[in-house]
């Protein structure tokens, strides 16, 4: 049984969806509960063959005696072996069921570094109360190492510790000439235009602002560069960066829009893909889809960001807007054969080092141990 709150988009929930989808359904009978039902990726997980889907119809965030209630039927009804949470809440949950229920219980761990000061209470307390409870885990798998050394500073068990990274779908993450096209025609782009893109939530940890300033900076000198920010987040955070943007006066160079689900055309679009995050991250889903794209990335060295990107790509410190411009440069004064070649590397390093078929069977393997 695999413990998720909800189907938003985000790299968690869609790595959860790429192990269920992949994982081998005749050695492991997979249930998936979720918190609350729906959200922009509920129809992919529904579509999993083999797969049973509990919806723990949680009301809010204080819906507690019902939604107990609820799990604990659907532990009843599913028996499981193994419970696997995904994120905080999930993770301290599992542990009780695991405990009552006599199931081994296996917790997933998806960023490194959080500055919880951001944060709100709930969360902190959430967060205290995973390293003082992580020694009842029997299995912790981290999907970057930079997460596993900082939650074992932390106080996490070093031994139940193991980093299995996260899988790109390749079959659909591929460069789309097409698709390239038709996404820059929908916003006004030429195909000789540069554009820079960045795909994520809007949340500080992402830390728009850099990259705001960065192409406040490249402006000056490449007035013909665009820049397009994807992803949803907190309205009143989001009004923020885009109030920003107008005082920076890149109000004719920069693109917003929300979560998409054409993510290969998209990424296609794109001349250099960007992510700057200041903390937090473990392995940056979006750098290894836009790789496995054929696109060039330059980004923080925040979580494995580096160890994803490899020599293909540029990696500088967090909050250096000034690094972002210097490699931005670089990248788009290359010629039309070191940028192809820099692409082909970047796609080949995504195949050859970051498949789903290789998350599945490090996580079947793993799984394995706790049941023999």
């Amino acid at each position: 049984m695999l413990i998720n709150r909800r189907f938003d988009r985000g790299g968690a929930e869609r790595q959860l969806i790429e192990l269920v989808k992949n994982i081998d359904k005749s050695r492991f009978d997979v249930c998936v509960a979720t918190f609350y039902e729906g959200g922009a990726l509920y129809p992919q997980i529904e579509a999993v063959p083999g797969v049973q889907l509990v919806s723990l119809r949680k009301g809010s965030r204080w819906d507690t005696i019902g939604f107990l209630w609820r799990f604990w039927r659907a532990m009843r009804e599913c028996q499981p072996q193994i419970i696997v949470g995904y994120l905080s809440v999930p993770n301290l949950l599992s542990l009780a069921a695991g405990r009552l229920g006599g199931a081994k219980v296996v917790w997933a761990i998806r960023n490194s570094n959080m500055d919880m000061s951001r944060y709100d209470w709930l969360s902190r307390v959430t967060a205290r109360m995973e390293c003082w409870l992580s020694h009842g885990a029997d299995l912790v798998i981290f999907n970057s190492h930079a997460g596993r050394d900082h939650y074992v500073r932390c106080g996490f068990p070093e031994k139940s510790a193991v980093v299995i990274p996260n899988g790109i779908d390749t079959d659909y993450f591929r460069p789309d000439a097409g698709g390239r096209k038709k996404i820059r025609q929908e916003w006004g782009i030429g195909e000789k235009t540069p554009l820079i893109g960045m795909v994520a939530r809007m949340d500080p940890m992402k830390d728009h602002r850099s990259f705001l300033y960065a192409a406040a900076e490249l402006v000056k000198e490449r007035s013909d560069v665009h820049f397009v920010f994807i992803g949803d987040g907190a309205p009143a955070y989001r009004a923020e960066l885009i109030a920003l943007a107008e005082k920076l006066g890149l109000v004719k160079s920069v693109i917003w829009t929300h979560g998409r689900n054409d993510m290969r055309e998209v990424y296609s679009a794109f001349d250099i893909m960007s992510l700057s995050s200041a903390y937090g991250e473990g392995f940056p889903n979006v750098i290894g889809e836009a790789m496995a794209c054929g696109v060039a990335c330059v980004v923080t060295n925040v979580g494995d960001a580096a160890e994803v990107v490899g020599k293909t790509g540029f990696v500088i410190r967090p909050q250096s807007p000034a690094r972002l411009v210097e490699k931005w440069k670089e990248m788009l004064d290359q010629t039309c054969e070191a940028r192809e070649a820099r692409a082909e590397a970047a796609k080949r390093r995504i195949y050859e080092n970051f498949s789903v078929a290789t998350l599945a069977t490090r996580t079947e393997s793993s799984l394995k141990t706790l049941i023999n």
